[in-house]
């Protein structure tokens, strides 16, 4: 009899299973092995970033320091605001971290008064540039941050600082002091701390005997007359309950030094009486530090001035991917709002005036135009309509000033094109956020 084998069926489908699952074709396989790396990755991803909040959060790292590699000033400031919120009450963490080209105004301030807001328009390709406006720089960023103080200029020249740390022990001067120690370690003796708390360069041409140790003065200070030093790094200030925030621009080498002041000139400064903080200009310059070693030097001086407390206990770099952190995600989410933007803004009046018609005084209050004051004795019909079409007016909501009028004043005559012309010089709405 000849041999013969006899699979019983179950077994034999089992075999002929395993044997199929043996043969995968070899696209199959890759997909499936890189949809299993991007779930690690994913995996990987998320415990990074609950490993963020959870080192930030230990009552056991006193001292921490961290480095952004984003370049995006909402998630910076968010990411800052999230160590103010989430850092144990007796700690000290430094951050560092360089935003793209863009314009960051405190808290309280007034944007249509601090900002040119037509050259944001124009750097963004919104409107024909100007031939006396500065050149395009490309994108940039309106930022309302969440601290007071002035209105500054970041871009890919500028360090920014800040240092989260016990409010009982936060003086205006004990970081900045720090800051001005790690600028003479890098030779530039001319740095010190002014009297606003800034950070300046010295310009008296004579060398002078003075104390090293004293980070208020140099060889090269001027007590009176001129030259006046020139203004390198501005800080700003946030306090809650038990806890100080202490940020600063350290502008080392900036390739748009020549176009700031252009930027944080409004033209409609001198036709708005704003109840907000206003910013004191000073001429600004260049340290000439390149950025990676003045980063690195700064870190040594943080951690040797606070030698006392130990040594770093957490040291990491943070980037993009901690926006998936939904507390930072709301604080991101919240920057980018037309409302915290515009809305934000204190009372202010602003006066239309003209060469040859009366002056108009708009009264707006959060961003609404609550009252429209015509100087003239007896309004026509179409100051009465113009009135009418301004009252009640969110002025985040205009995109075109000769457009809301035209649809409102009829006949839309030549005091409808001026009143709209001098609108959108003092008060244009750039596109927002930009994308």
């Amino acid at each position: 009899m000849p041999f013969s084998r006899t699979i019983a069926p179950s077994k034999g489908a089992r075999l002929s299973s395993v044997w199929r699952s043996s043969f995968i074709p070899h696209k199959t396989l890759y997909c499936s092995l890189q949809n299993a790396k991007g779930l690690q990755q994913s995996t990987h991803a998320r415990r990074a970033y609950s490993s963020f909040t959870e080192n930030l959060s230990n009552p056991a790292n006193k001292l921490q320091s961290y480095i952004s590699r984003s370049s995006d000033p909402y998630l910076n400031l968010s990411i800052e605001d999230h160590i103010l919120r989430k850092s144990p009450p007796d700690s000290t963490v430094l951050f560092l971290y360089v935003n793209r080209p863009c314009v960051v105004i405190g808290r309280n301030q007034n944007p249509w008064s601090e900002v040119n807001l037509g050259i944001l328009n124009a750097a963004g390709g919104v409107k024909e540039l100007k031939d006396t406006e500065p050149p395009g720089i490309g994108a940039v960023d309106l930022v309302r941050r969440r601290s007071g103080g002035g209105t500054v200029f970041h871009d890919e020249g500028n360090l920014n600082w800040s240092i989260t740390c016990p409010r009982n022990e936060f003086t205006r001067d004990k970081h900045a002091e720090m800051v001005v120690r790690a600028l003479r370690k890098q030779g530039i003796e001319r740095a010190r701390v002014n009297e606003r708390h800034d950070i300046v360069l010295d310009q008296g041409h004579e060398r002078r005997p003075c104390d090293p140790e004293d980070t208020h003065r140099t060889p090269y200070t001027v007590d009176e007359g001129t030259p006046k030093p020139l203004k390198v790094s501005g800080s700003a200030y946030k306090l809650t309950r038990q806890r100080a925030l202490h940020h600063a621009t350290t502008l080392l080498e900036s390739p748009n030094l020549h176009i700031i002041s252009q930027y944080l000139r409004s033209p409609a400064k001198n036709n708005i009486e704003a109840k907000g903080v206003e910013s004191v200009s000073s001429p600004v310059s260049n340290i000439g530090l390149e950025l990676k070693p003045y980063e690195k030097r700064l870190q040594e001086v943080f951690a040797a001035m606070y030698a006392s407390v130990g040594k770093i206990d957490v040291a990491e770099t943070v980037g993009d991917e901690h926006l998936n952190i939904p507390d930072i995600r709301k604080g991101y989410d919240e920057l980018r709002t037309q409302d915290w933007m515009w809305a934000q803004t204190p009372q202010f009046d602003v006066k239309l005036d003209f060469d040859n018609s009366p002056a108009i005084t708009l009264n707006v209050h959060h961003g609404v135009i609550k009252s429209a004051d015509i100087n003239i004795d007896i309004l026509d019909d179409t100051h009465e309509d113009i009135r009418s079409a301004l009252v009640g007016t969110k002025l985040q909501d205009v995109s075109d000033w000769a457009m809301l009028l035209h649809a409102n004043v009829e006949p839309y005559n030549d005091r409808c094109v001026a009143v709209a012309k001098r609108l959108e010089e003092l008060l244009p709405v750039p596109e927002f956020p930009r994308t």
